[in-house]
This record gives structure tokens, sequence and C-alpha cells, in this order.
């Protein structure tokens, strides 16, 4: 039992007893900070993660948030939680400074090689785990499954993707129907595509995948509306040498001349005659009448 000084509405003070029980027994600290005893618990479940990937051969995955030099060797430097670690250039995959750099402030999956408590640093190699992600994706993926392709980098005609430990090729062709000016404008890094696997090569490790292919076709149901000799208003999606591009619906664009004596530019609405259409290769033939 312990006595505690009350006090009454009447501002009288008396004693009250107070039987400890398990429940209000908790230890108080004058001054006391949870969060800074948060940081260390945090600190050690950090290294947690690095010892049982270490011990269980599992993979780890963080962002890779810089790159520095030790024993002359260039090394991306990866954050897990509070730790810091280090995967030399040989390990990560890339073949040089400048496809690191491109690396940066991306999340990249890892195996710890070994750690240093003391020092409060881990090596590790990311092509160990790609090389074990592979592994286990080719076991599981069949051609016509559609799985998530995670976007790596992006060129303005190129897609660069991984779908467990493998990179794919996306082509401009294969992302969408209808006409892409430039791939940057429609994906990002980081983005997340679902692809459809359309041929598999277990020996070379080598997947061939589409994300058009999981779309369904706007032509089945939309080239039948575009007849010839009729007129049509569209939008400019892309100006080339050999053609303007002009964007009908959603998927579907037509190809036309240049005018003669007006140039158009993208985003412009025009009005155009239909030429044209080839069900089979999902073409449109169309020529300018009208800017509008």
């Amino acid at each position: 039992m312990i006595r505690v000084l009350i006090s009454n509405k009447n501002k009288l003070l008396k004693w009250r007893e107070y039987k400890m029980t398990e429940n209000n027994m908790q230890v108080l600290i004058e001054g006391f900070d949870p969060s800074k005893v948060q940081v260390e618990n945090e600190f050690n479940n950090d290294w947690k993660k690095v010892y049982g990937a270490y011990q269980n051969n599992s993979i780890l995955q963080a962002s890779m948030t810089g790159i520095e030099t030790l024993l002359d060797k260039p090394c991306a430097v990866v954050t897990l939680g509070n730790i810091r670690g280090f995967i030399p250039l040989e390990f990560t995959g890339a073949d040089n400074l400048r496809q690191l750099r491109a690396m940066t402030g991306q999340t990249v999956a890892f195996k710890v090689l070994n750690y240093d408590r003391e020092a409060e640093v881990f090596t590790g190699s990311r092509i160990a785990a790609l090389e074990h992600m592979a592994f286990i994706t080719l076991k599981k993926i069949d051609i016509d499954d559609e799985i998530i392709a995670v976007v790596r980098s992006v060129s303005p005609s190129l897609v660069r993707a991984d779908i467990g430990g493998i990179e794919v090729k996306i082509p401009l062709e294969e992302i969408k129907y209808g006409w892409i000016d430039d791939l940057t404008e429609e994906v990002k890094q980081g983005d997340h595509l679902k692809v459809k696997v359309l041929e598999i090569d277990k020996e070379e490790q080598k997947v061939t995948v589409s994300a058009k292919a999981t779309q369904k076709n706007p032509w089945l149901r939309s080239i039948g509306r575009y007849t010839s000799g009729n007129e049509y208003v569209g939008t400019v999606s892309g100006v080339r040498e050999y053609g303007v591009f002009i964007n009908l619906e959603a998927g579907v664009d037509s190809l036309a001349r240049h005018l003669k004596f007006q140039n158009v530019k993208r985003g412009d609405r025009v009005l155009v005659r239909v030429l044209e259409t080839d069900a089979k290769k999902e073409q449109i033939r169309t020529r300018i009448t009208r800017v509008l």
C-alpha cells in the first residue's frame, strides 16, 4: 500500500491509500523520453534484419542513397533504416559508374555478404539477389501469364523493367494501343506495369513481355465507326517527317500527310477526312481538311 496526498473540490489536502497491482507498477522515470529509447530499438531491429538475412541467405531491399569510394573502388551506398551498407560496383550489376549513378534513388535488392557490428556497416551483393530472384521467377512464370513489371528506366522509345531478378525491355509499340510520341511522357521510373509473358528462354534467362497484350484492342469496336469519305474531329498526337498522327479516340490514331501551307503541332484539334481503313493492319489514312 502507498499513501498519496490529494486535493478535493474544496482544495483540502488529505491522504488516500492505493493498493499496488501489476497494472500500476510500471516504473516511471522523471525526465524520461520514450523517443530516445525508440531510436535505439529501431537501430537494433535493423541489425536483426541484417543478421537474419546473412544467416538465412535471404534478400533485403533498401534505397540506394549515394556512391562512395572504398579501397579505390566505387560502391553503392544503401540505407536500411539507420544502418548503411555498401555494394561494390562489381556486385551491383552496373557495368560502369554512369550506370551506377542511374540507380541512385531507387530501391535495390541485395544479399548480405558480411557485416561489421562495431563499424556499424555491412557489405552486400545485388547480383546475388538478382540471381536468386531470377531462379524463382523462371520456376513460377509461364507463357500467357500476366505479371507485374517494375519500371527501372525509361528512354523515349524503350522501357527497362524488372519482373523478379530479370530485366525485360519493352519497346514503345508494346506499351499501349495508339501513337506514343515520347515514352518518357507516358511512363515513369518506379511505375508498376501489368504485362503479359510472350516468350521465355530459361537457358538465357530472357523473357519477352508486353503491356499492350493485357489491354483490350480498341480497333475491334472502333474501326467500323470511321468510314471512307466522311470527316471526323481529332487531336494531333505526333508530328513526324513522313506525316501527322491524329488521335480519334483512346488507342486509335490515323496518319495524315502534312498540310502544304500550314504547320500543325501536338495538341491541335483538326478535322480529318478518312481516305482508307485497314482493319487487319489497324490503320486509318486521313487528310486534314481544317485546323480548328
